[in-house]
């Protein structure tokens, strides 16, 4: 793979049971690129995600990720499939944040950010805490390291979340629908949020339905159906010109 591509996923497939999920997926992301990954529900969005985490495990294809192939371990010309501590091990560069927040309950904002880098990256308590704290700021939660989840409005949560993903320092950043669990005047901190992330130059898989985000923050956006992508471009040529009927069925919805 070269310098300038960080993700690569060639021919990949998912099924679960009799059930084709995924139909050959190919897809490329550069480095400090954002993608969009539109659709309607059941169109294999999350699944694809989830299979560039090693979330779920591929029927067919394989997944790259910098020069990692994700799930496996390249010994000459063989592929041999990670015990479940080295898949864990391969998704410290890889950050997620999901619809629901997956905090723990039971832990503060800074014991939430603080138990990946301590449990899997084996640092030092005092340094995390630090990041910790910096992460916060730069998500607008600065001060709250002390407050439980309950605490905290679902967009406040989510922030928390994103602020978790970033002190792992990761290469890419994973977003399943983040705001889709949130009440309508919570999105906008979320997707701010976002933005600022996007012109820091963070290479960002993104599954929404939020059609204004990707048309600003998107550089390509990619249109997903039954389990294909059937359609990718700029925003410009997917959202306002789309060529797929299927794509032009789904904006018809949504606009």
């Amino acid at each position: 793979m070269n310098a300038v591509t960080l993700v690569r996923a060639e021919n990949v497939h998912k099924s679960f049971g009799l059930n084709e999920v995924l139909k050959g997926i190919n897809l490329q992301v550069r480095r400090g690129e954002v993608v969009c990954l539109l659709g309607a529900s059941g169109s294999g969005k999350s699944t694809f995600l989830r299979c560039i985490n090693h979330l779920e495990t591929l029927s067919n294809g394989r997944i790259w990720v910098g020069d990692q192939v994700i799930g496996y371990r390249q010994d000459g010309d063989r592929l041999y499939e990670l015990s479940d501590k080295e898949a864990a091990g391969q998704r410290k560069s890889i950050g997620m944040v999901f619809q629901r927040f997956n905090l723990f309950p039971h832990m503060t904002v800074l014991e939430n950010i603080i138990e990946g880098p301590v449990l899997v990256k084996k640092e030092k308590p005092a340094e995390a805490k630090r990041r910790a704290s910096e992460m916060l700021a730069r998500v607008g939660l600065e001060g709250r390291e002390k407050s439980y989840p309950r605490q905290l409005s679902g967009g406040q949560q989510q922030r928390v979340a994103i602020a978790r993903a970033l002190a792992m320092e990761p290469e890419l950043i994973l977003f399943d629908e983040p705001t889709s669990a949130l009440d309508p005047e919570l999105v906008g901190e979320v997707l701010d949020v976002m933005k600022d992330l996007a012109r820091s130059g963070l290479t960002m898989i993104v599954v929404t339905h939020e059609i204004g985000f990707a048309k600003e923050v998107a550089d390509r956006v990619a249109f997903m159906h039954d389990g294909e992508i059937v359609e990718i471009g700029s925003p410009r040529e997917v959202l306002e010109t789309p060529r797929h009927e299927r794509t032009k069925a789904f904006l018809s919805r949504v606009f």
